[in-house]
């Protein structure tokens, strides 16, 4: 059994809490084309080096109907930056088009197989995986990218 979900498996469900109050799981984001989930979080330097990729991805297909959905599982015990308050900061200070939910138990990470951060898995319109790994695969300079979600999503 492998441990991260495969291509062609059904996302997994999820129920958790985002920075903007509200909770939300899986089944809300049925009118949206695409679901681009990926695990992120407030301190990883390849976070932050691809965060303006990620941003400009998620503008660009929006009016497509694709759904962007941040989850940070990384523990505030380990990395205190990493905490819900400081997520709520972080999305205040910069305003990024996707929502921001916390996996504080972890569940969710490891029922994806999330690996790194950032993570990403895009699922189609019937919630079947067609994409998992790195949004860019060259966070740290994103201008020598050659492999991005944006690619992955023009195909299909």
């Amino acid at each position: 059994m492998a441990f991260t979900v495969q291509i062609g498996s059904e996302a997994p469900y999820f129920k958790l809490p985002a920075t903007d109050g509200k909770t939300y799981s899986l089944t809300d984001f049925g009118n949206d084309r695409f679901l681009v989930l990926f695990f992120t979080c407030n301190h990883c330097p390849y976070v932050k080096g691809s965060d303006e990729v990620t941003r400009a991805t998620a503008n660009k297909f929006q009016a497509k109907k694709v759904r962007f959905l941040g989850i940070n599982s990384n523990s505030e015990n380990t990395y205190p930056e990493d905490s819900f308050e400081n997520m709520k900061k972080r999305m205040e200070e910069h305003k990024f088009p996707w929502l921001y939910l916390y996996d504080k138990d972890q569940n969710v990470a490891m029922e994806y197989g999330a690996l790194r951060t950032p993570h990403f898995f895009v699922f189609d319109e019937k919630r079947r995986l067609v994409y998992t790994g790195r949004g860019v695969d060259n966070p740290r300079d994103t201008s020598r990218a050659t492999v991005t979600t944006s690619i992955v999503l023009s195909k299909n």
